[in-house]
């Protein structure tokens, strides 16, 4: 049996499930600035990945990539949803 589209698939979830509340956080604590931080790490894992040469782990480091970009649009959602009310504001930080 081949396991290696199953370990890609539960990668993928947990990589998912990772960015989710980095996002959130990260929101929290300094806004939209950081979207820089996403993009280049995002970036870096993609060429990364291409110079991988094991299946899996190209998969998982491109994955975790196109997440961390995926990371930059729900960045800027996160700041709709906190101006909204859905999302607790950091009485900490200036706005």
């Amino acid at each position: 049996m081949y396991f290696t589209g199953i370990i890609i698939a539960v990668c993928t979830f947990l990589a998912i499930g990772i960015w989710h509340p980095i996002v959130i956080k990260t929101e929290y604590y300094w806004g939209t600035r950081p979207w820089v931080l996403y993009l280049i790490v995002g970036l870096a894992c993609i060429v990364g990945a291409l110079f991988i040469e094991n299946a899996i782990i190209s998969s998982i480091v491109g994955v975790f990539g196109a997440s961390a970009l995926w990371g930059i649009g729900e960045l800027f959602a996160q700041k709709k949803r906190v101006e909204k009310g859905w999302f607790p504001k950091n009485p900490n930080r200036k706005y």
